[in-house]
């Protein structure tokens, strides 16, 4: 078990929804918080409520950005929650550019900050999550390539934790897979996506899915896992309204 301020958490997409509370509960926690955002404006809402949390605005994909923010900050808790909000389409209306959004932003941004990860190396320790999505699991039919993307990105937290093993870094890969919530702009596009295509109320749709995911459950969550022993990680976890389930 981590005791509170011994962690030094860097959150990558901390600017609205679950990444928010993910860096929101760590700050609660007493830990060292550093968020990441592409835009600044998105952060201030964040650091006006808590005003010890530190901000860096930069581009998540940008391996260049991430080494000078590694160097910089030096964390030994990384959480990777950063990607794009999908074009929500039927397949036959996607284009490849649109069906491919994800996998040029979230599958790029995974695979970025675990090589960086590994290749800097973090503090022997240290612990990254990176946030997929339960579409990894069970598809996302109006999603174009989004639900494939969430995929890779599982794969890629489990080839770093294989380096890692490897090259006995000491470094923990974890993937989180949340169930679809309206806390976030990827959950609200897909709630307004199959609602529509189901005759449904977003409202209607979204009583579905209670309990539903609020970044504070999100980000009690992650400050949990982090704290976990090591020994009692599982190497993925689906993140419902009542908290973390181990895959198996």
């Amino acid at each position: 078990m981590t005791e509170p301020g011994e962690l030094k958490v860097l959150v990558v997409g901390a600017g609205r929804g679950l990444g928010r509370g993910v860096a929101a509960a760590f700050a609660n926690s007493g830990n060292d918080v550093v968020a990441l955002a592409r835009d600044g404006a998105s952060l201030a809402g964040l650091t006006d409520i808590h005003p010890t949390v530190r901000t860096h605005v930069a581009d998540a994909s940008d391996a260049d950005a991430v080494r000078r923010v590694l160097d910089e900050h030096q964390p030994n808790t990384v959480i990777v929650v950063a990607g794009a909000t999908p074009v929500m389409r039927a397949l036959v209306h996607q284009s490849w550019e649109t069906f491919s959004v994800n996998w040029d932003a979230d599958v790029k941004i995974a695979f970025t900050w675990a090589r960086e990860a590994l290749l800097k190396p973090l503090p022997r320790g240290s612990k990254v999550v990176i946030v997929s999505s339960g579409a990894a699991l069970n598809g996302s039919p109006l999603s174009g390539g989004y639900a494939g993307s969430k995929a890779t990105q599982r794969f890629i937290a489990q080839y770093a934790q294989l380096e890692s093993e490897r090259a006995d870094l000491g470094i923990t890969f974890t993937t989180v897979m949340p169930r679809m919530t309206p806390a976030g702009d990827v959950g609200r596009a897909g709630i307004r996506a199959y609602a529509r295509q189901a005759g449904s109320t977003e409202d209607a749709f979204i009583q579905q899915l209670e309990p539903v995911i609020t970044p504070e459950i999100a980000g009690q969550a992650m400050v949990d896992l982090v704290n976990r022993d090591t020994a009692d990680s599982a190497a993925g976890y689906v993140l419902t309204g009542v908290g973390l389930a181990p895959l198996t």
